[in-house]
């Protein structure tokens, strides 16, 4: 049974993977026996994940990037090919968002800034991975989007419609790259105990609110999303393509008439 999670010999580059979501990513992904490319816009970050699946018995290399500009994408790619071999999984998981607010107030620069963090930067990342996977027969393209993406908010309006396109990204891939044994698939987490959502949940009270509003009364931690992710990088997702993953404790789906299930 666990050959159907098995990454032995394949590597993943993993961008925004120095804490959270991909920090969880990382670390589950070598645990499965991938070769790990942890990436963040800090080295000291990048190097104590590196360091932790390395004493943990696997393998890994920091690579730093800033994923808005084009040449340190390049570098990254280049580095892992350079690195291991070739790339076999890329995981885009890092984003932005400098803006918090009403939509109508939205400077035109944070608009530029998170489309082209949040979107642009996976099309260029996904595609520059892509002839290394084609020459390996076949990869994985995992861009970490958000329920965000599914539904209008009164405060995280351009983040939002920046993960509705991340959505529409892997299924323009999923498309142009499937002749090729190349999927690609999109995870839309809900509030995840993470530093990039502590606004959203460090309050106390603001975690008890939204903790009632989701069926599974409480929030999601990041571990819960890397299962996802070693999944569709895995044999197990071999025929998954062109989706999106919910994984929200069922807050999309509709809130809970009672708290605790009565």
């Amino acid at each position: 049974m666990s050959s159907l999670f098995d990454l032995t010999g394949k590597v993943a580059v993993i961008t925004g993977s120095s804490k959270g979501i991909g920090k969880a990513i990382a670390l589950r992904m070598a645990e499965h026996g991938a070769k790990v490319v942890v990436s963040s816009r800090k080295q000291d970050a990048c190097d104590l994940v590196t360091n932790e699946i390395i004493a943990k018995g696997g393998t890994a290399a920091t690579k730093v990037c800033n994923i808005g500009r084009k040449e340190e994408l390049q570098a990254l790619v280049d580095f892992a090919i350079a690195t291991y071999g070739g790339i076999d999984i890329m995981v885009c998981n890092a984003a932005v968002n400098p803006f918090y607010g009403l939509s109508q107030n939205l400077p035109d620069e944070a608009w530029d800034r998170v489309m082209n963090y949040n979107v642009r930067s996976n099309h260029w990342l996904c595609h520059m991975a892509a002839p290394s996977m084609k020459q390996r027969g076949g990869g994985s393209m995992i861009v970490v989007s958000s329920i965000g993406g599914l539904r209008g908010s009164t405060h995280l309006g351009v983040y939002a419609i920046s993960k509705a396109a991340d959505m529409a990204l892997v299924r323009n891939l999923c498309v142009e790259y499937g002749p090729d044994n190349i999927r690609a698939n999109a995870i839309a987490p809900g509030l995840i105990r993470t530093d990039f959502a502590k606004a959203l949940w460090e309050d106390p009270v603001k975690e008890k609110t939204r903790s009632k509003t989701t069926p599974l009364q409480r929030i999601g931690e990041p571990d819960e999303i890397a299962g996802a992710a070693v999944f569709l990088a895995s044999p197990s997702g071999s025929f998954t393509t062109g989706q999106t993953f919910v994984i929200d404790g069922g807050v999309t789906t509709g809130a809970p008439a009672t708290g605790g299930g009565e």
